[in-house]
């Protein structure tokens, strides 16, 4: 299959995301780019799984971190009988699978992809099933990109030929696959990217990629989104999704919900793109991760309050399915109430 990060971002191409090679992986600091350029090396799988706790990574990097990681494991364990291996290879999928508690569901979908992998490479009589492991990867993530490329198609044609569209935090592949192709469609669109504290996904990063493809992107605080759809006409919303569940909500990044909120009230269209999550058939099943509440205290490592007053940080928040105008995905956009009709396939996983 052709390469499907041809044209988009550099830190879209698929070895700035995350890379396993001669027994290290490393990962692009998404928490200092584009301020500065530089990538942690990881010399164990438990580094890995570390490096995505610690958000090195983000968005759908950690999946490619994820399988990276699993890539070596397998150099650590190289040489060893072939039960011994897997039983290795088996505790490392658990440890890098779980780093982030909300998204382990699809954390295991990729490092089961990869113990399938080894297995077969294993039982070909492979002592060192590592660059094997790579492979998978990289078919992965370039599936992943095909898949999200016909998202992409299907979100750049709800918007309008001329006009101005939000997003929020870093959708990641979708970023650069929407804007590609709104290029193709020849849609002259602004971005306005909300900040996303604290890690500034959305002026870092999302506004990074949109510079980078030539597109026309301002950078807004994060109490500013009320106030920018009525005074700048924004036509669309649009946000990736850490989960959708079979029943119509949406788990992404902090925020998300209150600029739903306003979407709602000033009849902008909020589409969700992503697809459903088998091992998420109702929200109940979804557990919100709370990070350090410090964290908030701060902004890139500068105090921004009072060191001794209480800080509240909820990695995630739920938007309810009345407040999705649609979830689009490689099949096409569908109402938030009748998820059922995706046709989920073995590689459903990879959105």
């Amino acid at each position: 299959m052709e390469r499907q990060d041809k044209d988009l971002a550099w830190m879209l191409q698929f070895e700035n995301i995350a890379w396993y090679e001669k027994g290290a992986v490393r990962i692009l600091d998404r928490r200092v780019y584009p301020i500065e350029v530089r990538k942690v090396e990881c010399r164990s799988h438990q580094a890995v799984a570390q490096a995505i706790k610690d958000m090195v990574t983000q968005s759908a990097g950690p999946y490619v971190a994820a399988a990276m990681g699993m890539a070596l494991a397998a150099y650590e364990c190289r040489g060893r009988s072939e039960s011994e291996q897997i039983e290795y290879l088996t505790a490392a999928a658990d440890t890098i699978s779980h780093a982030r508690p909300t998204t382990s569901k699809r954390m295991e979908n990729v490092t089961d992809a990869c113990l399938e992998t080894a297995r077969e490479a294993l039982a070909a009589g492979s002592s060192d099933v590592s660059e094997a492991i790579r492979e998978c990867a990289v078919e992965m993530n370039n599936v992943r990109y095909a898949r999200i490329g016909r998202t992409g198609r299907f979100l750049a044609e709800l918007f309008p030929s001329h006009g101005a569209v939000m997003t929020q935090c870093f959708g990641e592949t979708i970023v650069g696959m929407m804007l590609r192709e709104a290029r193709l469609q020849d849609k002259d669109i602004k971005i306005f990217c909300p900040e996303t504290r604290p890690y500034f996904q959305g002026s870092r990063l999302t506004a990074s990629v949109a510079y980078d493809m030539g597109f026309d992107v301002t950078v807004i605080t994060d109490n500013m989104p009320a106030a920018v759809m009525k005074n700048e006409g924004i036509d669309v919303f649009t946000s990736a999704a850490d989960v959708i569940s079979g029943d119509g909500y949406v788990v992404n990044k902090v925020g998300t919900y209150q600029i739903a909120i306003a979407a709602k009230y000033h009849d902008v269209p909020y589409y969700v793109t992503g697809s459903p999550d088998t091992g998420h058939p109702t929200i109940d099943s979804v557990h919100i991760e709370m990070r350090e509440p410090s964290f908030v205290l701060q902004a890139m490592g500068t105090p921004t309050a009072n060191q001794k007053v209480k800080g509240y940080y909820p990695a995630f928040d739920i938007t309810p399915p009345e407040l999705v105008s649609g979830v689009v995905t490689d099949q096409g956009v569908f109402s938030p109430y009748r998820l059922a009709e995706y046709s989920v396939d073995k590689t459903g996983f990879l959105v």
